[in-house]
């Protein structure tokens, strides 16, 4: 486990507040991400991805832009998307983009494909919300083709019901290393988690709220369906919230009210209550809610990756209006200080054991 932990942030490019409290436009947002995504590849953080909205408190709508934007400036981190909406593309143009993104950072790109918690894709490209399912698994099939056959001679053969079939079709820019690292998003259907498991690939489970512990059925149930289908074991990632400051106390006063600003934007357009300080302690005492100092956050996510058998943890780091400044400062602290101590109390349990 410890040295096979990998340990990444996620963001979705959420509408930051400037120092004068009012909201930075989208393009000043989306030059900071790639500022942040520099902070982590220096301070050796292993994986930055970037969300994929449309819709006016996040700036991100085109997460392959931004990350071709940070292969050119980072030298050894991972960049992927959190997630690519899968079902509302073409999934030519996205295998394309990333494509593209991996030539740019010399094979570092990676794809996590998800149906999203967000459906204003759907609309904004035409697709209507009643194909929602049969969207994403055809989807996905014509995906999983390109990763499987696009770098053989004989190129994609494929035939779905929602688009022309492919005959003998290569697909390119081509992948310089012959496929693209690509993970199946989740966050909690067993018949998605078995669906990653039918095609082969990666399972990232996005745990947003609760025990993570809870998510241990879906890692057994992930693992007999690779083994009843006779298929190659898979890392296993995780996907949560979290912020890191100097104490407990502080990562506290930070985050608060800019999460709950987030929490209760969305949870007004879905009839969620107001979010209150007692769940948000509640949260971080015993659900997924990575949050306090290097010490608190290392030993909580060390405490998943365990219960879960992870080869992944991403810490989603941004949270509507929080500030550039405070983000970079979590960073700094995630790289230095989180992710050695996970490393190292792993290590210890693993020689106790």
């Amino acid at each position: 486990m410890a040295q096979l932990l990998e340990l990444g942030l996620d963001t979705f490019g959420d509408v930051t507040s400037g120092v004068d409290g009012r909201p930075l436009s989208h393009a000043q947002v989306i030059r900071d991400l790639v500022d942040e995504a520099v902070l982590a590849d220096e301070v050796g953080i292993d994986f930055i991805g970037v969300g994929e909205h449309h819709r006016d408190d996040f700036a991100v709508s085109a997460p392959e832009v931004v990350l071709a934007g940070m292969a050119t400036r980072t030298k050894r981190i991972r960049l992927g998307s959190a997630v690519t909406v899968l079902s509302s593309d073409d999934p030519i143009r996205v295998f394309q983009r990333f494509a593209t993104v991996d030539a740019l950072s010399n094979g570092r790109a990676e794809v996590i494909l998800g149906r999203g918690s967000f459906t204003e894709s759907f609309p904004l490209f035409g697709f209507d919300l009643k194909d929602y399912e049969a969207l994403f698994s055809e989807k996905l099939d014509l995906f999983a083709a390109l990763l499987r056959d696009n770098s053989t001679a004989q190129g994609v053969t494929w035939q779905g019901k929602l688009r022309p079939p492919l005959k003998g079709q290569h697909v390119y820019p081509l992948v310089e290393s012959g496929t693209l690292k690509t993970w199946i998003g989740v966050g909690g259907s067993p018949e998605s988690v078995v669906r990653a498991a039918r095609y082969g690939l990666p399972l990232m489970l996005a745990i947003i709220g609760g025990n993570p512990a809870r998510f241990a059925p879906y890692v057994d149930l992930y693992h007999k369906a690779i083994g009843q289908l006779g298929g190659t074991v898979q890392p296993i990632g995780v996907h949560s919230h979290g912020y890191i400051a100097d104490t407990d106390a502080q990562a506290r006063e930070e985050f608060y009210a800019d999460y709950k600003r987030m929490h209760d934007r969305i949870g007004a357009e879905r009839g969620w209550p107001p979010y209150g300080r007692d769940a948000f302690e509640h949260e971080i005492a015993h659900g997924s809610l990575y949050l306090g100092s290097p010490e608190t956050v290392a030993r909580k996510i060390a405490k998943t990756a365990k219960a879960l058998r992870l080869s992944r943890f991403d810490l989603k780091y941004s949270a509507g209006p929080l500030s550039h400044a405070r983000m970079m400062r979590a960073i700094e602290l995630y790289g230095t200080r989180v992710i050695p101590r996970v490393r190292e109390i792993l290590a210890e349990e693993t020689v106790a054991a």
